[in-house]
């Protein structure tokens, strides 16, 4: 029988606990995980109460009053607080999300937080995305057109709506990688699967009209481990804060390299 062997300092351990001096009149109690890279020390799980008649209504807002209330060493990424950058998102309540875009009132009991799972840790709640984006920039998310300049015409490429219509589902995607690392597919084979948020923005640019590189981009992708190790379990589909459906999306890029032959 196989054993495996953790690093000793993988263990996530229990943490310091922050008690609200104040007795709030409605406390929520948050359990976060942190880790420094600076220190050898394990992983813990720290916990910060909060008074949530003095808070937003979003995870965000929580994370925001622990950090210029109770702690100011708490590290995690966020910029827009209306879902549009994808910066917040994290493991929350066990389930991948945006935490701008998730109420305090849907989670009963204590809110655990972690950073987005399988993916290096830079500190605390920031997952290190650096291959993400490599996998990005692969698919080449930008329009193609293999006209020369000096032949375009002047006005813009025009789409009609049913052409337009084809990008919507895919276009809305705010790279957050919430899908992608709820993927066990990705899980196992990070290193040569795109995993679902590259495949939905490849999709993005093969189904727009105005690009002359379809071929091109389906036969990059006619790959037994970029693409085909997407099983359709369905998580990212599930796990998507803005309710796309990546599952479809590659099912259709698969559908499409078949038509294409």
């Amino acid at each position: 029988m196989a054993e495996f062997i953790l690093p000793k300092n993988s263990k996530i351990l229990k943490g310091r606990t922050h008690k609200n001096i104040n007795t709030p009149k409605d406390p929520k109690m948050f359990k976060i995980y942190r880790w420094d890279p600076e220190t050898n020390d394990n992983p813990r799980l720290d916990n910060y109460e909060i008074g949530q008649e003095k808070c937003g209504p979003m995870v965000l807002d929580a994370l925001v009053k622990i950090k210029d209330e109770i702690d100011t060493t708490l590290t995690f990424r966020r910029s827009c607080r209306e879902g549009v950058c994808g910066s917040c998102a994290m493991n929350i309540d066990g389930i991948n999300t945006l935490a701008c875009l998730k109420p305090i009132n849907e989670i009963k009991g204590d809110i655990k937080i972690y950073p987005l799972p399988h993916m290096r840790v830079i500190k605390d709640l920031v997952p290190d995305l650096t291959e993400a984006y490599k996998q990005l920039e692969s698919i080449k998310p930008w329009l193609q057109n293999d006209q020369n300049n000096t032949q375009q015409k002047k006005e813009e490429e025009k789409q009609t709506s049913k052409q337009r219509a084809k990008l919507d589902g895919s276009w809305e995607c705010v790279l957050c990688f919430c899908c992608t690392t709820s993927c066990p597919s990705y899980w196992w084979n990070s290193e040569q699967y795109l995993g679902p948020a590259a495949l939905l923005q490849a999709s993005r640019w093969i189904n727009d009209s105005r690009d002359t590189k379809t071929k091109e981009r389906l036969k990059e992708l006619d790959d037994s481990l970029k693409l085909y190790r997407c099983h359709s379990i369905m998580n990212c589909t599930r796990s998507c804060p803005k309710d796309l459906n990546p599952a479809k999306a590659i099912a259709d890029i698969k559908k499409s390299i078949v038509t294409q032959k």
